[in-house]
């Protein structure tokens, strides 16, 4: 049987869109996918009370900025660009895919601005944000650029290939504003202006989410290049895209590193992390256009000016950008934005009309528009939210956490439990009468301060000593243990007050030496921090069950 061949130009037309849509649409899941790493990276830098708000937002940023970006802002779009009404919904199936293409752009600039208002900002005006950054914001900054491509300079038309600037930059900088106007958290300021740390809960989660957003940037960058078209270019273009996005990304992650070293003489992680991204958002707007060396350049500068920004944004704009989002995308995006003429490729800048001053020209144009719309939209939205006293939770509720203010949720309701539940404690319940009367015929409790990890050797001694009931409490102090130090995106901070277990015994037919000495053999590691302990009279005790009282009750 002979293979069926392609009979008409028509045919051959429709296999090129086929292959083409599938692949924007496989680009689009990687897109959305990246809100994955976004609720991981948000999730990481923030407090463990604050964890299920954070999830919760990157939740609902999705879920209503995709459906205004549908009904509202599409729309809004085609108004600005001059197209005129777009009723989307009355679309073919293909024009369909274009919009659920635009909508996973416009949802990532939407969830980059959570990360900056995180741990004060109320749900119901960041939703509302959202909103309105869905229906009017974002779709009049892509009105302008993409759809109508009206920024331009003596016939050089403002290029951003893939949203460093459209997305990113304007992410970023929405979010700077925000923070700005919401003020920092408590405790995140001093009196006399200096700034306190507060670290992030895991670290481990801002890593995965880095590498799930880094995985997810390449349906930004890549999949905006075609695999079919016509002419050698397009061709080129597909893997020079591919080359200089992850060039970048690499220079990102050390470029950060290196001014961490040598600011603080580390090499801090959580810098490493946003420095990979950084050199992503930087080269977003570029990576068609860059030679080889100048990702190189790009996404190294990228990453070296994070520190630096961030040190600016806190220590002298007294800006608590909590997920640092303006310098990891809003900075890092201007930045890659305006190197396109420094880095442009001969192949490029042959199919440019103008110089390569002229490009620099366009590009700063459109760099200033949507800064300065992005900058006075937002800041006029949570202005008018924070007159309405809607913009930022209770004191009470943020010293709570939002988790439980906003959701009534615990994320870890169980956090720090496990080590004393799997802790290899022993079950024998030994009870021994000796016929004395141990303590002079008083009741003591016996207190002790203790390091966590000996909690099972101190219950198995206080079990061979016949005094298996206690009581344990998570608590943390000080005493002559010796502060720690701590590092959090570069910068030290002081831990004086250390994790222990606190256990109580009260003991009345059984000596509180034999007790003291049990908890001693258990917990001596011979390290300081090792801990206290201390004999106290209990004046009365009471069964609750019984009504028993004294030496009976016990």
């Amino acid at each position: 049987m002979e293979p069926t061949l392609l009979q008409s130009e028509a045919e051959i037309e429709m296999l090129i869109d086929s292959i083409n849509y599938t692949w924007i649409l496989v680009a689009t899941f990687l897109i959305f996918f990246m809100h994955a790493g976004f609720a991981m990276l948000e999730a990481g830098q923030v407090r463990s009370k604050n964890v299920a708000n954070q999830l919760t937002k990157n939740l609902l940023t999705w879920s209503v900025g995709v459906t205004v970006f549908f009904l509202i802002g599409a729309t809004i779009e085609g108004l600005v660009a001059g197209n005129g009404l777009a009723f989307q919904f009355e679309s073919a199936a293909s024009d369909w895919m274009d919009w659920l293409y635009g909508a996973v752009f416009a949802m990532t600039a939407a969830t980059i601005v959570s990360g900056a208002v995180a741990g004060r900002a109320k749900l119901r005006a960041y939703v509302t944000y959202t909103f309105l950054l869905a229906a009017v914001i974002y779709p009049v900054v892509t009105g302008l650029t993409w759809a109508g491509e009206m920024l331009s300079y003596n016939g050089v038309v403002f290029d951003d290939f893939a949203g460093g600037m459209i997305v990113h930059g304007m992410g970023g900088i929405a979010g700077l504003t925000a923070a700005w106007v919401l003020g920092p958290r408590m405790d995140r300021y001093n009196s006399d202006g200096s700034a306190n740390v507060i670290p992030g809960h895991s670290l481990t989660f801002a890593a995965l989410g880095t590498l799930i957003l880094a995985f997810g940037w390449y349906g930004f960058n890549v999949g905006t290049s075609a695999i079919i078209g016509e002419g050698a270019f397009l061709g080129d273009q597909l893997g020079r895209v591919a080359l200089t996005t992850t060039v970048a990304m690499a220079c990102g992650a050390m470029g950060a590193g290196l001014v961490a070293w040598v600011k603080t003489g580390k090499v801090d992680t959580l810098y490493v992390a946003n420095g990979l991204l950084a050199g992503l958002a930087a080269i977003t707007a570029i990576p068609h256009a860059s030679t080889w060396w100048g990702a190189f350049l790009v996404g190294g500068l990228a990453g070296a000016q994070l520190p630096i920004v961030f040190g600016i944004v806190e220590s002298y704009l007294k800006i608590d950008d909590v997920c640092a989002v303006f310098p990891v995308h809003g900075s890092a995006g201007v930045l890659g934005t305006l190197l396109l003429p420094v880095v442009a490729s001969p192949e490029y800048m042959s199919g440019i009309s103008g110089s390569r001053v002229d490009v620099f020209v366009a590009q700063l144009i459109g760099v200033v528009v949507i800064a300065g719309w992005t900058i006075a939209a937002t800041a006029v939205i949570w202005y008018a939210f924070k007159a309405a006293g809607q913009a930022r939770v209770s004191p009470e509720h943020e010293r709570d956490g939002l988790d439980v203010s906003e959701h009534g949720v615990d994320t870890y309701p169980e956090f720090g439990e496990p080590d004393i539940a799997t802790d290899g404690g022993s079950d024998e319940q030994i009870v021994r009468a000796d016929g004395g009367e141990p303590n002079d015929g008083e009741i003591k409790m016996v207190s002790a301060i203790v390091r966590p990890d000996r909690l099972g050797a101190i219950k198995q001694s206080l079990a061979e000593a016949g005094a298996p009931s206690l009581t344990v409490t998570n608590v943390s102090g000080r005493g002559s243990q010796p502060a720690k130090k701590g590092q959090w995106r570069g910068e030290e901070y002081t831990v004086d007050l250390h994790q222990k277990v606190k256990i109580e015994c009260v003991v009345a037919d059984i000596p509180a030496q034999e007790v003291v000495d049990a908890i001693r053999d258990g917990a001596e590691t011979g390290e300081p921090g090792d801990g206290k302990i201390f004999v106290m009279p209990v004046e009365s005790a009471m069964q609750i069950r019984t009504g028993k009282t004294g030496r009976d009750a016990v």
